[in-house]
């Protein structure tokens, strides 16, 4: 047995030490979790982003409230003009639908719980695959958290595939493999081929009942593995299982920070409410689980899929998610499957990030839309087609929401901004009501700060995401280049 090495959790990657802490190994993540968030440790930078961030929300709520007589000489809130009636019908649609979605999956949420842990005699095989690329000495670490995890290691497979790396993450397989010795086999593909192909060698490789893929730039706590998986013993049905994703780096960078208190509530929120349907929409490639009969099913139209006539080197998680919907299965989330994980730290990368995220959006939505108003499965299905609509309803606003906000910054600068501000102040309370009751108050006023970055800094990734839907190429994995 491999003796278990010091890695980054969910203690440490807050800056608190495991040795400070000897109860951790005896908690479960989500206790040790809430521990280590009450230690949260913050810059004069931080306190000074927080601290403007929500004064200048606030200053947005007053200016609207001093500024109502002009909104109603200025005819934005009468309805005598057809643009003015054309804008109010609009923005109460798709305000009432907002409200009514969201206390929709907030009545879900209330009936999610996550499955317990089976014994290690009902654990099923389990094969682990970790495509790497790129990524250096993160993913010897990443193959060291795996081999401490409380699974039998009898029923446990540990397969690493390089994609034809450009810098030392093959040497880094190497020293993992030297070290964990037959508990991990490691391969490398000839050239970049891109993640999906990397995944496609390794579920052919794979022989357990159960296929979980892990990021390579990716920490599990030691009982994340028997969590995840132990819902394919109970639920049949079950085809898929989604981890909960946390950001391993969200103590070196703002944007981290802001976007570890945004995945709380995407994961442990909206991905609970969604498991409570069965129709989790994408699980992630930081840390998903698949029944390998599923898998297997559709395994050639998943490495030949095309979009537009191109090849789709792309979202690979959420069109796995798709075709085992499409299958019948069910598809669940974890929330006591912890992950830690790296996220971008700068703008650029950041927004290539998400740009890729939404062209994979835009292309399973409608891969989705196929199957999903048929009777693709036994049981209630008008669940997951409102998760559908609320994603077209996402998309199909985003281009007329785009024109308004332009017509509106131009037209009458001050009362879109004031009022801009306070919508941020309104719709971000939940979030970060949710981190604060969970986790740490202090850390939760982070969902204000990303608000009003996404709104101002990022609010053109959708509409530029729709127009270039069928581009292709990761765009944050290459090396960076010499001037």
């Amino acid at each position: 047995m491999t003796k278990d090495l010091e890695l980054p959790t969910l203690a440490s990657a807050e800056k608190v030490s495991i040795n400070k802490n000897k109860n951790f190994d005896n908690a479960s993540p989500e206790a040790a979790a809430s521990a280590n968030y009450r230690k949260a440790i913050f810059t004069k930078r931080h306190i000074f982003t927080l601290v403007s961030t929500f004064l200048l929300l606030i200053g947005g709520a007053i200016s609207v409230y001093l500024l109502q007589p002009q909104f109603e000489e200025m005819n934005l809130s009468r309805t005598n003009t057809v643009g003015g009636t054309i804008l109010l019908v609009l923005t109460s649609f798709l305000l009432m639908f907002r409200l009514g979605f969201l206390a929709y999956i907030t009545q879900l949420f209330f009936r999610y719980k996550p499955v317990t842990s089976v014994t290690d005699e009902e654990l099923p095989t389990c094969t682990v695959i970790v495509p790497a690329y790129n990524e250096g000495k993160q993913v010897y670490s990443t193959l060291v958290s795996l081999t401490n995890s409380l699974y039998p290691e009898e029923k446990l497979q540990l397969i690493a595939i390089d994609d034809g790396s450009k810098d030392d993450t093959w040497e880094w397989m190497k020293k993992a493999k030297e070290q964990l010795g037959d508990r991990v086999s490691i391969y490398q593909q000839p050239h970049n081929q891109g993640k999906r192909h990397a995944l496609y060698r390794g579920f052919n490789l794979a022989t357990g009942e159960v296929f979980v893929t892990v990021d390579s730039d990716s920490i599990v706590e030691k009982d994340t593995l028997r969590n995840l998986v132990s819902p394919f013993v109970t639920n049949e049905n079950c085809g898929a299982v989604a981890g909960n994703v946390r950001v391993l780096n969200n103590e070196r960078a703002i944007i981290p920070r802001m976007l570890n208190v945004s995945f709380v509530f995407s994961f442990e929120f909206i991905r609970s409410a969604q498991s409570v349907l069965g129709s989790v929409l994408c699980t992630p490639g930081a840390l998903a689980a698949y029944r390998s009969k599923a898998v297997m099913n559709c395994l050639p139209e998943w490495i030949n899929q095309t979009f537009m006539g191109q090849p789709t080197d792309i979202g690979e998680d959420r069109a796995m998610t798709n075709m085992i919907l499409k299958q019948g299965y069910h598809v669940l989330f974890q929330r006591n499957a912890y992950v830690l994980t790296n996220i971008p730290e700068k703008f650029s990368s950041l927004h290539k990030m998400f740009t890729r995220w939404e062209r994979s959006n835009v292309r399973e939505n409608l891969m989705m839309t196929k199957f999903a108003f048929k009777p693709f499965r036994n049981g209630s299905r008008s669940g997951t087609r409102l998760l559908l609509l609320n994603q077209w309803m996402h998309m199909l606003t985003a281009y007329p929401l785009f024109l308004i906000m332009i017509v509106l910054l131009v037209m009458h600068p001050v009362l879109f901004l004031s009022s801009t501000l306070l919508s941020i102040l309104i719709f971000s309370s939940l979030p970060a009501f949710f981190y604060a009751r969970k986790y740490n108050i202090s850390e939760a006023f982070w969902a204000y700060s990303y608000s009003l970055f996404y709104t101002f800094g990022l609010f053109w990734i959708t509409p530029y995401a729709m127009a270039t839907a069928n581009r292709r190429g990761w765009l944050t994995r290459e090396l960076p280049v010499k001037k």
